[in-house]
Parts: structure tokens; C-alpha cells; sequence
């Protein structure tokens, strides 16, 4: 992609799905946004357990009102900060990343295991098309009651369903529908949750066998 575009085409093009370079001189506004967030990031990953007022004071500023209920452990890793929004009660293990280019929607009483990363940017193909950096970014939507396990990775453009479970180490190219769980690379459905998972005792998890 070789055209190098203003400001305003670059957040159109955001907005748009359309393909966009974000990383070239003359686009200050997005670049101070930016740097606003990482300086941000890193004061509240500089934070102990004796700072629990300073870290919310430090989410209020990246996230916004809608963070005011989000339990954060550090480190995280943001690119923006205020294009992510928060419905209330989520819960993220250490090693958060949002890369929130676009919007990334959080739902009510979310749980993110350690290092998970929600993506609103991918880039092209074709390398002639991402040599310069191009990339596209589409919203993320993380509903109600989720819960996504350890290195999950979520990609552009993708909603996860009203409570359902997405395995530790999962890459999540389609969207998910509500009430199951998925795992693997790419992710698929393993089953649905059901009443029968109201049921809860410890169960062990068994020896793999060879293949036959």
C-alpha cells in the first residue's frame, strides 16, 4: 500500500475496515493518543500491591468511567486504552494485551487468564500489501459471563457469546457462539454448556494413549 494518507482518511479507513497505515509522519493526533496510553501503562505496571488507589485512579484515566469495576492485574499492554469499554466486574490475570486500534467490547463479569490478547488489527496476506506496515482493524465483542483461558488469542472483527469459555491457548478466528466451549488452533467448538455443568465435582483428568 503505497499512499500515505491525513488524519482524517486514516480514521476513516479505521472505522471503515479499509486498509491503513498508522506508523508515518503527519498523523500527531493518533501517535499523542498513543503515547498517552504508554506512559499510562507504564506507571500502572510500575505499581505494587500497597497501590490499589493509585491503580484505580491509573485505569480511570486509560479506560474511563466504564473501568470502574475492572480488576486489572499488571502487567498489561494497551495501544490505545480508550477505545476499550468495560461493562463491570472483569477480571484479567497478569499479561493483558489490548490491542485496541479499533473498539473492544468487555462485558459484564469477564475473566481473562494470564497473557491473553485481544486484537482489533491484523495485517494482509500478501506481503507487498503489509510491507510499509498496512494493516485493518474491525471491533471486538467479549459478552456477558466469558471467560477466556491463559495465551488465548482473539482476532479482529470477532464476538465471543454470552457465557462461553474459550480454552487456554486457543486462536479465535470465527466468531463464538453463547454457552459453549471452545479450544485449539483454530478454535473449534468441543461442546456446549448445559444445566447438566451446574453439577460441579472434581473429576480427574486422565493419561493420554497413543494412537492406534
Amino acid at each position: 500500500m503505497a499512499a500515505y494518507f491525513s488524519e482524517e482518511e486514516v480514521r476513516r479507513r479505521i472505522e471503515e475496515r479499509e486498509l491503513y497505515c498508522d506508523a508515518y509522519e503527519g498523523l500527531e493526533g493518533l501517535k499523542s493518543e498513543r503515547d498517552r496510553a504508554k506512559r499510562l501503562v507504564a506507571r500502572f505496571n510500575r505499581t505494587t500491591v500497597d497501590d490499589e488507589a493509585l491503580r484505580k485512579e491509573l485505569i480511570a484515566e486509560l479506560f474511563g468511567d466504564s473501568a470502574s469495576n475492572a480488576f486489572l492485574e499488571p502487567p498489561i499492554s494497551v495501544a490505545y486504552g480508550h477505545r476499550t469499554t468495560f461493562s463491570g466486574n472483569a477480571y484479567a490475570n497478569t499479561g493483558l494485551t489490548l490491542v485496541d486500534d479499533y473498539e473492544i467490547n468487555i462485558g459484564k463479569n469477564v475473566m481473562f487468564g494470564p497473557n491473553v490478547t485481544l486484537t482489533s488489527t491484523n495485517h494482509p496476506i500478501h506481503p507487498k500489501l503489509r510491507e510499509d506496515g498496512t494493516q485493518f482493524s474491525a471491533p471486538i465483542n467479549i459478552e456477558d459471563d466469558v471467560w477466556i483461558g491463559a495465551h488465548a488469542v482473539v482476532l479482529p472483527g470477532i464476538t465471543i457469546g454470552k457465557g462461553s469459555i474459550v480454552g487456554a491457548g486457543a486462536v479465535v478466528t470465527k466468531n463464538v457462539p453463547p454457552m459453549c466451549v471452545v479450544a485449539g488452533v483454530p478454535a473449534k467448538i468441543i461442546r456446549r454448556i448445559t444445566d447438566e455443568d451446574l453439577e460441579w465435582e472434581y473429576r480427574e483428568p486422565g493419561t493420554l494413549e497413543f494412537e492406534k
